[in-house]
């Protein structure tokens, strides 16, 4: 797999999102184990997690249980690896989200995490949120005096603005290593976000890459129409699937991409690992460009 550079390592171009192994309609266990297995066999080195990604209430952490399981259960060797979670969200258990952002929720958050993925110190730890009712320097701080304990590696940022990650990035340096927003052929507006990461040399994660690429889903109002269709007629062509035609084209939108597409069965997996050796010709990056402009 194309390798992409995250802080100080480098990681598969393409990352798992683990979220899908854990929450509603989440599968049995010995698939989702079999999922990471997968990815793993397809040479992706970054997982993305959060102790929030649960489904019933008094679980949390349920997905990072998950993911340090599967790791000690493969076979083969996970030295590269790098696990990345979040912190400060939470989930009562009846289908909300809530939002925790004070620097001591932060730093508790980080230590459960550590222990239930049994390391030292966590790779890459992202604020999952911000909080509305916290200063933002508060809980970027929280993050700052992580990696000053050792707790945490790097730092990343999520569901951020611009103004949002340039005063992370003062008050972190280089302890902060990633973005990680919404962007995806239907969800475009993190573009300055993306910019500004690639200006700072920080890695941009989309969440929900997807989005967008069914051959409606973009049609009428919420969009050009024949958007998603030209996604599915250049997978036809190239006889791939639209996901991975959605994928290498956010690969192609800046070096610092490294999008964590969600999978709950091995073979999706497997699929959006494959990605990262598709090279959009400048025909169809133009094609795509041009309904999605």
């Amino acid at each position: 797999m194309r390798q992409r550079t995250l802080g100080t390592i480098t990681v598969g171009a393409v990352g798992l999102g683990a979220m899908p192994l854990s929450i509603e309609g989440r599968p049995d266990e010995q698939r989702a184990v079999a999922t990471v297995h997968a990815a793993l066999d397809a040479c992706v080195t970054l997982i993305d997690t959060a102790d929030s990604y649960h489904w019933h209430a008094g679980e949390s952490g349920h997905n990072e249980r998950l993911i340090a399981r599967a790791l000690r259960l493969y076979g083969g060797d996970t030295s590269d690896v790098l696990v990345a979670t979040k912190g400060g969200r939470g989930r009562p258990g009846d289908g909300s989200w809530t939002v925790t952002g004070t620097p001591g929720h932060l730093k508790r958050a980080a230590e459960a995490s550590a222990g239930r993925l049994g390391v030292e110190a966590i790779g890459l730890y992202q604020l999952h949120k911000p909080d509305p009712a916290v200063p933002w320097a508060e809980s970027v701080g929280a993050l700052r005096d992580l990696l000053d304990a050792g707790t945490i590696r790097s730092a990343g940022i999520s569901n951020v603005t611009t103004d949002q990650i340039r005063e992370a990035h003062a008050i972190l340096g280089d302890g902060l290593v990633s973005v990680q927003n919404q962007y995806s052929p239907a969800v475009r507006d993190s573009e300055p976000a993306l910019r500004l990461s690639t200006r700072l040399g920080l890695a941009f994660l989309p969440w929900s890459p997807l989005g967008g690429i069914s051959r409606s889903s973009l049609d009428g109002p919420a969009g050009p129409p024949s958007a998603g269709t030209a996604f599915h007629a250049i997978a036809a062509e190239r006889g791939i699937s639209p996901q991975r035609v959605a994928l290498a084209w956010l690969l192609a939108c800046s070096p610092a991409v490294i999008p964590v597409p969600g999978a709950s069965r091995p073979a999706s997996v497997q699929d959006s690992a494959g990605a990262a050796e598709i090279l959009l010709s400048e025909a169809e990056r133009a094609r795509l460009g041009a309904v999605l402009a």
